[in-house]
C-alpha cells in the first residue's frame, strides 16, 4: 500500500488508483476544491483528499514570474478573514494558497499552471489540438464566448487557442511568450514577465501599463521592477501603422515620434505610442481606439453610459468621478457619462471596473411587457383613489399565501419579514399571521442588478430561507437577492448598496474599493471598504448598514446610532457589558435614559433573525420556532447548556424540544 506523509495533514494518506464511481458521495480535493476524477491520495480517518497534482506540489516554489522571493504553500489564507485574492486569476482563495511575504497570493492550481507556463511545461503542447474560434462560435458555446486567455486576458476567441485539461485556456501565441524581452520603449533594462497583481517593494500599489495606462488586475505582464516600467502583453507587441475601428468613423495613424501627450479619449497622459485622427484633430492611446462607445456598466445598471471626447462645462452640476470619488472629470477630455442621471466617470475608472466583473452584455436585455408583468412582486386585490394617486390597500404578495392589508399606523414593536428591521413607515400586514412587510419592501423588484457582485446577470428576490449575507456576514431569515450563477445571497440592506453612495454621516461620496486599513466606525481591519480618499474615511460593509435605531431588553426605548461622543467624560463605558468603550468609534445611545452601548452589545449575535418565524430541522418531526428566552432558560437538548441566546423551540403540544440555533445551524 502506497502511503504519503504530507506536511499539510497530520495522518498518512493512502494512494487511490482511480476515484470510485460506485460511491454515491463525490469527493473533492482539499487543496484546490476540484472534483476528484483520477489518481489521488486520501485519509481514511477524516475524509481529507488530494489529487495527484496537489499532492506533488512543492512546499516552497521558486516562481519565474516572481523572482524576488520564494512562495510558501499554506493550507489556508494567511489573513484573519480566512480568504484572500489570487493575483493570477483575481478570484478568492479559500483553500491551499501559495503565499509570499510581500503579500503575493496564488491559488495552488494557478501557481502550478503559471509555473509550468513559464517553464514551457504545459503538457506536450504540440500534441494538443489548436481550436479554431470560428468553429466554437458556430457551435454556440456561450461559456467560451465569454472566456479569456489566462496569459494576456484578452477574449479567448480572438485567435486560435488551446483548451487544457487543467481548466485553463491559452492563445496559441501566448504559449511561446518569452520570460524576458528587450523592448525599444525601455532601453535601460530587460522586461521580465511578472504577475500583474503583485505590489512592489517601495510603492504599495500595482503598476499601470506605460502605454495604455490601464492597471491590470490579473494575469501577467512585462515589467522592469527597477524603473517601475510595465507593459501589457498586447501593448508590448509591435504596433500597426494604421488602425481602423468600428467605434470611430475615420482611420487612426501611428505617430512615429515618441512625444508626451494627453489622450483625448481617456484624459490620461502617454509617453510612447500615440495614434492621431487628422480629420477630428485628436490624439489617443492605441488601446483607446477600441473603447466601446456604449457600456452597460456594472456600477450603473439603470442606463447605459456613453463615451464622448468632451463634455460641455454646463452639462453636469457635479463633476466628481462616481467610481473613484477622488478627482473631478476633466470636461475637455474623454469620459463616460449618463445624461439621465448626471453620472460621469473617468474612462480609466470605468474600464478597470468593467474588466473586473464577469460581464456579459448579452445577458442584459430589455424584457418584454409580459415578462415584466410576470415578475411583479404582488398583484393588487383592492385599491382606492387618494387625490390624484391610486393606492393599493390590499395585495397578494409572492412571498406569502394570504392577502396583505395596507396600514399607516407605525408599529415599532413589530418587525418586517423582508428586511428584519422595525416597522417605522407604512406597511402591509397579514390579519391571519404575524407577517409584516414595509410598503417599500413589498414593492421591491423580483429581479435586480447588484453592482457589488462580480456576476452581472440579475439577482432573484427569494424568501422562506435562512442564509448568511455575503457582504455584511449577518445570518438572517429575511428576504434575499440570490445570484443564479453562484447561489450567493445578499440581505435587503446590503442589496441596496451601490459601489458609489452618499452616507449621511459623511459629506462626500464613498466608493467601494480594495483597502487595507482600519474602519473609522469600529476600528476593525479591512480588506475592502467604502472609502472617501479625500478625507481618509473608510467604512466596512457591516458598519455601513448598521440600523439607525435598535432595541435591547436593557432599555424600554430605542437606541439611536451615534457617530460622535460629545460629553467628554474622563472615561466611557458600555451600559450593557459595563466594559470601557472607545469614544472615537460609533455607539448606540438612548437620550432619554442616557444609556450608551457598543453596537455589538445592542444588536447581539443575531440581530436580523426574526423571532417567531418557523424553521424545519431534519432531525425533528415538528416545525421549530425561533425564540429568545428572557425569564427562564431551559437546557439545550444538543449540548445540555442553558438556552441564553437564539434558540429553536417546538411549539407542538406535548413536545418540549428546544435547541440552540448555534448547535444545529447549517454551514453557510
Amino acid at each position: 500500500m502506497k502511503l504519503l506523509h504530507q506536511f499539510s495533514h497530520q495522518h498518512p494518506l493512502i494512494f487511490n488508483e482511480e476515484q470510485s464511481h460506485e460511491s454515491e458521495k463525490q469527493a473533492y480535493c482539499s487543496a484546490c476544491g476540484e472534483l476528484l476524477s483520477g489518481p489521488s491520495f486520501s485519509c481514511v480517518e477524516c475524509g481529507f483528499y488530494l489529487d495527484m497534482r496537489c499532492a506533488e506540489a512543492p512546499s516552497q516554489l521558486n516562481h519565474p514570474f516572481h523572482r524576488n522571493h520564494s512562495l510558501d504553500l499554506l493550507t489556508s489564507s494567511p489573513y484573519k478573514t480566512g480568504s484572500c485574492t489570487c493575483h493570477f486569476c483575481n478570484k478568492k482563495c479559500e483553500k491551499f494558497v501559495y503565499d509570499c511575504s510581500c503579500t503575493l497570493n496564488l491559488h495552488i492550481k494557478c501557481a502550478l499552471f503559471s509555473y509550468n507556463m513559464a517553464e514551457k511545461r504545459i503538457g506536450e503542447l504540440q500534441q494538443i489540438a489548436r481550436i479554431d474560434p470560428l468553429i466554437c462560435t458556430e457551435n454556440g458555446n456561450e461559456e467560451l464566448k465569454r472566456a479569456k486567455c489566462f496569459a494576456c486576458w484578452k477574449p479567448l476567441l480572438d485567435s486560435a487557442y488551446l483548451s487544457l485539461d487543467c481548466g485553463f485556456y491559452l492563445h496559441v501565441e501566448c504559449t511561446d511568450l518569452p520570460v524576458e524581452i528587450n523592448h525599444f520603449f525601455h532601453h535601460e533594462h530587460p522586461l521580465i514577465l511578472r504577475f500583474c497583481g503583485e505590489y512592489f517593494d517601495n510603492i504599495r500599489q500595482r503598476l499601470p501599463c506605460n502605454i495604455c495606462n490601464i492597471t491590470p488586475r490579473k494575469g501577467i505582464f512585462y515589467c522592469c521592477s527597477i524603473c517601475k516600467f510595465a507593459l501589457h502583453i498586447e501593448c508590448a507587441s509591435p504596433t500597426p501603422p494604421i488602425i481602423e475601428d468600428k467605434n470611430h468613423q475615420h482611420p487612426f495613424t501611428r505617430l512615429r515620434r515618441r512625444v508626451p501627450f494627453v489622450c483625448d479619449a481617456c484624459g490620461s497622459s502617454g509617453n510612447h505610442v500615440s495614434y492621431i485622427c487628422s480629420i477630428c484633430d485628436i490624439m489617443v492611446h492605441r488601446s483607446c481606439i477600441s473603447l466601446p462607445h456604449i457600456l452597460k456598466h456594472p456600477g450603473h445598471f439603470e442606463h447605459p453610459i456613453s463615451h464622448t471626447y468632451f463634455l460641455g462645462q454646463d452639462k453636469f452640476k457635479l463633476w466628481e468621478c462616481r467610481i473613484c470619488n477622488l478627482e473631478d472629470v476633466n470636461s475637455n477630455y474623454g469620459s463616460y457619462y449618463c445624461s439621465d442621471c448626471e453620472y460621469v466617470v473617468h474612462v480609466i475608472c470605468a474600464i478597470e471596473e468593467y474588466n473586473w466583473y464577469d460581464f456579459d452584455e448579452s445577458g442584459i436585455i430589455d424584457e418584454s411587457l409580459e415578462e415584466i408583468s410576470a415578475l411583479q412582486p404582488y398583484s393588487i386585490i383592492k385599491e382606492i383613489k387618494d387625490g390624484e394617486n391610486v393606492v393599493a390597500i390590499e395585495i397578494k404578495h409572492f412571498s406569502h399565501p394570504h392577502n396583505l392589508v395596507l396600514n399607516n399606523d407605525v408599529k415599532d414593536d413589530k418587525c418586517c419579514d423582508a428586511c428584519v428591521l422595525p416597522i417605522s413607515t407604512s406597511y402591509h400586514y397579514c390579519s391571519q399571521c404575524n407577517f409584516f412587510l414595509h410598503k417599500s419592501c413589498a414593492e421591491l423588484p423580483r429581479k435586480k442588478h447588484l453592482s457589488l457582485h462580480s456576476h452581472t446577470k440579475p439577482h432573484q428576490l427569494t424568501s422562506n430561507r435562512i442564509f448568511r449575507c455575503a457582504l455584511c456576514w449577518n445570518e438572517t431569515n429575511g428576504f434575499a437577492y440570490t445570484c443564479a450563477e453562484c447561489n450567493i445571497c445578499y440581505c435587503l440592506r446590503c442589496a441596496s448598496i451601490s459601489d458609489s453612495l452618499k452616507y449621511e454621516g459623511h459629506e462626500h461620496l464613498l466608493s467601494y474599493q480594495k483597502y487595507e486599513g482600519l474602519c473609522n466606525a469600529c476600528g476593525q481591519s479591512l480588506n475592502y471598504a467604502f472609502r472617501c480618499k479625500r478625507c481618509n474615511f473608510s467604512l466596512g460593509e457591516g458598519c455601513l448598514k448598521l440600523p439607525l435605531k435598535a432595541r435591547h431588553k436593557s432599555d424600554v426605548h430605542h437606541f439611536t446610532l451615534t457617530h460622535h461622543d460629545n460629553d467628554y467624560p474622563k472615561s466611557h463605558y458600555c451600559d450593557i457589558c459595563e466594559e470601557e468603550r472607545n469614544p472615537n468609534y460609533w455607539f448606540y445611545h438612548c437620550g432619554i435614559c442616557d444609556n450608551s452601548a457598543h453596537p455589538k452589545c445592542v444588536l447581539e449575535k443575531y440581530p436580523f433573525i426574526k423571532l417567531g418565524n418557523i424553521y424545519t430541522e431534519e432531525g425533528h418531526p415538528h416545525p421549530l420556532t425561533f425564540v429568545q428566552k428572557v425569564h427562564y432558560y431551559p437546557e439545550c437538548q444538543r449540548c445540555g447548556k442553558p438556552c441564553l441566546d437564539m434558540a429553536l423551540e417546538c411549539k407542538t403540544i406535548g413536545c418540549s424540544y428546544i435547541v440552540h440555533w448555534e448547535c444545529i445551524k447549517p454551514r453557510f
